[in-house]
């Protein structure tokens, strides 16, 4: 699995979010944060708008459910059309269960953490998730500025998903641009959200693929066999 990009219709124009979708064909995935103004304050949209974005978007549809109960409703995010469907560790009882349930229904299941919350509680777990999500700022809103701190803990997630031998991706989320994604490559991320960076760029699709190539520079490569 190479390089994805997944830019965040929060940064986009909700008032034309299917001619914003068109904006970015080369994009690898949609990258749709659902907020409820409980677990996060800010409240985003639900069910019937990613139902709707399904019908006009060529991308699969990458889900970050900022929510509680996610245990209750992530299932139903999936049926919607989510391809991919993450919750919050620190809002999830059964996260295991939840994952099950939504590879059950044919979607990937992703585990995120926000930017104080240790991988190694979780570190057991991972096995039963496709994908990791390192919060690289606090969940709730876009632009925020990246937090540099969270590299190390992005770097162990990679560290103990190799140990384990874990076909597992790891995203990060937050503050991702042409400034910071060479450091979350270099770290290990291979999936990066970028919202502003791209639907605040005069081009969003070439950006896209700039934010591809700087990431690929600066991914590590592997170590070739003697």
């Amino acid at each position: 699995m190479g390089i994805q990009i997944s830019p965040s219709i929060l940064s986009a124009d909700f008032a034309h979010l299917a001619d914003e979708v068109a904006r970015v064909p080369t994009a690898d995935w949609l990258h749709v944060d659902v907020m409820d103004n409980h677990f996060v304050p800010n409240l985003t949209l639900g069910l019937p708008v990613v139902e709707s974005l399904r019908a006009v978007a060529a991308q699969p549809l990458d889900l970050h459910l900022m929510i509680t109960d996610p245990d209750r409703w992530a299932p139903s995010y999936a049926e919607a059309g989510g391809a991919n469907v993450t919750f919050h560790a620190e809002a999830a009882q059964a996260p295991l269960r939840t994952a099950r349930n939504l590879q059950a229904m044919g979607a990937r299941a992703g585990l995120a953490l926000n930017p104080g919350t240790s991988v190694e509680p979780y570190a057991d777990l991972l096995g039963s998730f496709d994908m990791l999500l390192i919060m690289t700022v606090e969940p709730g809103f876009g632009g925020q500025p990246f937090l540099p701190q969270v590299l190390a803990k992005l770097a162990r997630a990679r560290q103990i998903a190799q140990s384990q031998g874990l076909d597992i991706w790891l995203q990060v989320d937050g503050g991702v641009s042409e400034s910071t994604i060479g450091a979350c490559a270099e770290a290990g991320a291979d999936v990066f959200v970028a919202g502003s960076a791209v639907f605040g760029a005069d081009n969003p699709d070439a950006m896209v693929s700039h934010l591809r190539q700087l990431a690929e520079s600066a991914s590590p490569k592997p170590i070739a066999s003697a």
